[in-house]
């Protein structure tokens, strides 16, 4: 777990939504504006919710609400006394795969093996020839396990099995409505806000040898216990209505790896989301990631090792920094 002491997040508008826990550890939904916070469970305006998930399933009564509690003086206290936790707990998550264009070549080439005969730049060109032809097919979208979920600023566990763990920085939707069959140009309405996660991989668990037929296994690759470091706040939606070209950058041990603009993604987030809403229903409080941009470990032949510290932004939803630590030091 992380320390406290995080004294301010750089958020995009007035007010984000954080879901934070005091010294004696009592968790509660807060609005943060930078360096202070208000406890809203303290709140009758909104309800006095104890958790975020109670603000989500009222989202679009009690968002105006939020924008008036942000303008009282009294009751603001230091984010620096409180631990910050993952802003949700949502009750599904949707992750889309293979969604950036440059991060798709980048991994066919990595995961190339030479047993077909193509050279590696046959297999980029064949991978970017590709792009095109998927947007007239569905996204892809795999399930992950809430219990991955860890907060912005805690420790990522690496298992002691794994060998090949890797990052994968992302720009996530929250779902603020129930939604289902909902049409791309309307998906955008049924977001609530912004936050951003890190959908760790364990790469060598994504295609089983022994059932090749039987395509990836996602939940061995990606759900470990805080293999998904989320938040560190909501950003409501009305702050960044269009998505379309945040910046989104990891650094691992102060080097870049990622740097890149959502402007590079294959399916668009309110083509992801009406998707997702026509296989499910979607729910207040769900994550729907919308994919991994170019520069992950894989394709770099560096993979993540204890010790090792990622520090992650995407514009205007604050940062995470998340050390690395083994499995047999918790």
């Amino acid at each position: 777990m992380q320390s406290t002491g995080i004294t301010m997040i750089d958020h995009a508008g007035e007010w984000a939504l954080a879901r934070l826990s005091d010294r004696p550890g009592r968790v509660f939904p807060a609005l943060v504006r930078r360096d202070r916070v208000l406890d809203l469970s303290a709140r009758p305006e909104v309800g006095s919710p104890t958790s975020t998930a109670e603000l989500l399933d009222h989202w679009d009564d009690v968002s105006a609400v939020l924008d008036r509690l942000a303008q009282v003086r009294d009751g603001w206290e230091p984010l620096s006394a409180h631990e910050v936790l993952s802003p949700v707990e949502p009750r599904q998550i949707f992750q889309a795969g293979a969604n950036y264009r440059t991060h798709v070549i980048d991994i066919a080439a990595a995961h190339h093996d030479g047993t077909d005969g193509r050279t590696v730049e046959q297999v980029r060109a064949d991978a970017a020839a590709e792009m095109d032809a998927r947007l007239l097919h569905p996204p892809y979208v795999f399930q992950g396990l809430p219990s991955a979920i860890c907060g912005a600023y805690d420790e990522v566990v690496l298992p002691a099995d794994g060998t090949e763990p890797d990052w994968e920085l992302e720009l996530a939707a929250v779902i603020g409505r129930r939604a289902r069959r909902i049409r791309p140009e309307e998906a955008l309405d049924f977001v609530a806000g912004w936050t951003m996660v890190n959908d760790l991989t364990l790469r060598e668990r994504i295609f089983r040898k022994d059932i090749p037929a039987l395509g990836a296994d996602w939940l061995a690759a990606k759900n470990s216990p805080t293999f998904l470091p989320t938040g560190p706040v909501l950003v409501p939606r009305r702050v960044i209505p269009d998505p379309g070209d945040l910046r989104i950058v990891l650094t691992l041990n102060g080097e870049t790896m990622q740097d890149e603009s959502t402007k590079d993604m294959i399916f668009d987030v309110a083509r992801i989301i009406a998707h997702c809403s026509e296989v499910a229903t979607l729910l207040p409080g769900d994550l729907v990631l919308t994919g991994s941009p170019a520069g992950n470990g894989k394709a770099y032949g560096r993979l993540l090792r204890a010790g090792d510290v990622m520090d992650s932004t995407i514009g205007g939803l604050g940062s995470q920094r998340n050390r690395c630590v083994d499995e047999q030091e918790r």
